[in-house]
């Protein structure tokens, strides 16, 4: 059995099918799925999903993309959200330096707001980053011993990036972009340097569907069902069985996620 850390299930892609989704999850031995919730009124859908479906649990936070939005009240409903004992996490949050969607000082002020409630709540961080990384990593560094743990989730960064996260002894979330043979590479390479226990797989659905399937599914929505692909193409990298894979990963985001 195996555990998708990361999925967009409140996307409008899956109005139409999202109860079959969930069901085909299971059926390929996906046992729980984590929905992320990247605003206030995703997280909420996230959590309601969560009600409706046996073995769902959320994230609740804010995307840096959207912080320009964040303030006292944002704080303060997130602050609520994250008393549900279906919210497992903090974020999406982190910092995004490659699209600016929100300024950086927006970013970084909603970052750290958001970390002091994963202090707060003591509930993990659920982040993002993107051509950020030395402000995001001196953030962290600064906190991590306040903090209960946290996952770079779709992590596609550098060497450096991933030995320096691996030091404040955080999760390290891949996706099917390794999966990819024309971005992915670098990543197939970082892979095998992953601790057992620091790694969590995910499909980030409906986004990056793995580009090594075949026939139909290689051109449709990602799902969580093809967490069991991308089991696979990461434990030949790591010259490790699906099933030791999919025991320790589980096990890793059983406890990081307390579930």
């Amino acid at each position: 059995m195996m555990i998708d850390i990361g999925a967009n299930l409140t996307s409008q892609r899956f109005d139409k099918d999202l109860s079959q989704v969930i069901d085909n999850a299971k059926l390929a031995g996906v046992e729980s799925i984590i929905v992320t919730g990247t605003d206030l009124k995703n997280s909420l859908s996230a959590i309601d999903l969560c009600h409706r479906y046996k073995g769902l649990y959320a994230t609740a936070g804010i995307h840096p993309h959207t912080t320009s939005t964040f303030d006292a009240t944002s704080y303060q409903q997130l602050t609520e959200l994250l008393k549900s004992e279906k919210v497992v996490a903090v974020g999406e949050t982190g910092l995004d330096f490659n699209r600016n969607f929100s300024t950086k000082e927006e970013q970084i002020y909603a970052f750290e707001q958001q970390i002091q409630l994963a202090i707060d709540s003591q509930k993990a961080l659920f982040l993002h980053e993107r051509d950020a990384f030395d402000c995001q990593y001196q953030i962290l560094a600064n906190v991590r011993k306040e903090i209960s743990g946290g996952v770079i989730h779709c992590f596609t960064g550098s060497r450096a990036a991933l030995e320096k996260y691996l030091e404040l002894d955080l999760h390290i979330g891949i996706t099917g972009w390794v999966c990819d043979e024309r971005r992915g590479i670098e990543l197939q390479s970082l892979v095998p340097m992953i601790p057992d226990n620091r790694l969590l797989i995910e499909t980030d659905a409906p986004f990056l569907t793995p580009r090594t399937l075949t026939g139909k599914a290689k051109k449709a929505k990602n799902v969580p069902a093809n967490l069991v692909h991308i089991a696979q193409f990461v434990a030949a990298l790591r010259g490790q069985s699906v099933e030791q894979l999919a025991t320790f990963s589980s096990a890793n985001a059983t406890e990081l996620f307390r579930l």
